[in-house]
């Protein structure tokens, strides 16, 4: 089995990576988000271990999040704060489990186990890193993305809804779908935000509805589906 852990203290990951290496796994390690992702995209590991504070920068709720926008990989999170609000915090954004420090290694690991079994009775739709339709490509991992070989700029609300569309391709995505996953759902009624910017989308992706429909198909009065041209 493959673990990733990330920890910005290097004792922290020290430990992890003897302990968890003892029964066998291979552990990889990350200081940082940035590591984290290029890690999980390159090497796509079974679980992944992870601090939610990761010092400056990305913390590791955040990346729980980012991980969670392309992979189903089991997360479990771990802190030194021991209280259900930050629990919370790490199962809305994705975890999978939680452990508070000091912890012992054996619970470690069999929490680890009973994530992964999880994961194997219940698989969900665990998405390559990287997505390619045609002259477009998304890296999911990284957030960037290519027309006709160019890369392009999206706003974060822009990326979102794209992101969305494209990794459900052939499915309908309703505006209210949309507006609670960008937005947060009491923007649920406000379907004129997501003309505005699916249409500023299309304009990045070379589009010009209804002549040249590349990737945005517009489902009158439900949606839009993502179609793969």
């Amino acid at each position: 089995m493959i673990i990733l852990v990330v920890d910005d203290e290097p004792q922290i990951r020290k430990l992890l990576t003897t302990g968890l290496g003892g029964y066998g796994h291979e552990v990889l390690a990350a200081a940082n988000a940035t590591e984290a992702l290029a890690l999980a995209a390159q090497r796509r590991p079974d679980a992944v271990v992870l601090d939610v504070n990761l010092g400056q920068g990305t913390d590791g709720l955040e990346l729980c999040r980012r991980l969670r926008e392309w992979s189903t990989v089991p997360i479990i999170m771990l802190s030194v704060r021991d209280d259900e609000g930050i629990k919370v915090k790490a199962l809305d954004a994705g975890a999978d489990d939680y452990l508070s420090k000091p912890f012992g290694m054996e619970e470690l690991r069999a929490r680890i186990g009973a994530v992964v079994r999880r994961a194997v009775a219940e698989p969900g739709a665990t998405l390559d890193s990287t997505l390619h339709f045609g002259a477009l490509t998304i890296d999911l991992a990284n957030r960037r993305v290519w027309v006709d070989g160019d890369e392009v700029h999206f706003t974060p609300q822009e990326y979102a809804i794209l992101r969305l569309l494209a990794t459900h391709p052939g499915k309908i995505i309703t505006h209210r779908a949309i507006l609670s996953a960008v937005w947060g759902p009491e923007y649920a009624e406000m379907t004129h935000y997501v003309r505005i910017y699916v249409n500023q989308i299309r304009k990045k992706l070379r589009e010009n509805p209804p002549a040249n429909v590349r990737y945005i198909l517009n489902e009158p009065g439900i949606g839009y589906r993502f179609v793969d041209n």
